[in-house]
């Protein structure tokens, strides 16, 4: 993901809303969300190159989700994949603590990354970038390709439309408006992050468009105060040109209301 926007017990009925966005070259081969045959507990999509994910959800409430650290300087060629860290959350049974603690030897050896990881009873967040992992306590929070909250334009905003977003729910018109959102930024308000300004401008929108990359897949999961699951994905195809939405619900370890896959 290049952004994710977090509501932890904030509002009343969903003690955790998520709302996010995946950026990615087209050409990486993609599968989109769906309940996985080597790990029929888990939801989510899947990097066909690398096997991990960047997002997802299981049966039983766990969640993780992952963020690349943007420094072209500190890229390594060869680095164990990142996205291995969120699948193997989503496949084991550690808590968000104990498994963090983990895998921190492990995280050290990727390229740059911020994961949330959580259980329905405790969030927490670290970064092999500087980010000492700690419990997340109840508020709205956002990470981009920096560390958590880290005030880049298109995180701020964010957080503001999502926290009024939350007025809406169960609807999630406004949680998918707002990562539609494409507005550029202002150059005096965007980071330097080592890569050309032209790029930087670019990637300061939180709905990312360009001829051979962008926002590949929009995300919204709210796990209710029941422990009911609503995960939705929203995947896009180049020039922005919608493609399939994939809805799915389920409470538990037993489906609620099935699992749907639609086409808009």
């Amino acid at each position: 993901m290049c952004l994710i926007l977090v509501a932890w017990r904030v509002h009343p009925d969903y003690p955790l809303v998520v709302a996010a966005n995946r950026d990615e070259f087209f050409a990486r081969p993609t599968a989109p969300a769906a309940f996985w045959q080597d790990a029929p507990q888990v939801l989510a999509g899947r990097d066909l190159d690398a096997g991990g994910t960047w997002m997802g959800v299981t049966r039983g409430g766990r969640f993780a989700a992952l963020t690349n650290f943007r420094d072209p300087a500190q890229m390594r060629s060869g680095a164990p994949s990142r996205g291995g860290l969120v699948a193997d959350f989503l496949t084991g049974a550690d808590a968000p603590q104990a498994y963090l603690e983990r895998i921190a030897d492990r995280g050290r050896l990727c390229n740059g990354y911020n994961l949330l990881v959580g259980n329905g009873e405790t969030l927490w967040w670290a970064s092999n970038m500087g980010g000492a992992a700690r419990s997340l306590a109840p508020g709205v929070y956002g990470v981009s390709n920096h560390l958590l909250d880290t005030p880049w334009p298109k995180v701020g905003a964010g957080k503001t439309a999502l926290a009024e977003a939350l007025d809406g729910l169960p609807g999630d018109e406004a949680l998918f408006a707002l990562l539609r959102d494409d507005g550029i930024h202002p150059d005096e308000h965007l980071p330097q992050t080592g890569v050309p300004l032209e790029w930087e401008r670019l990637l300061s929108s939180a709905f990312v468009r360009s001829p051979g990359y962008g926002t590949r897949s929009s995300t919204v999961y709210c796990l209710s105060e029941e422990g009911r699951t609503s995960f939705d994905e929203q995947t896009w195809l180049p020039g922005a040109q919608r493609g399939e939405r994939r809805r799915y619900r389920f409470k538990s370890n037993a489906p609620w209301s099935g699992a749907e896959c639609r086409l808009p």
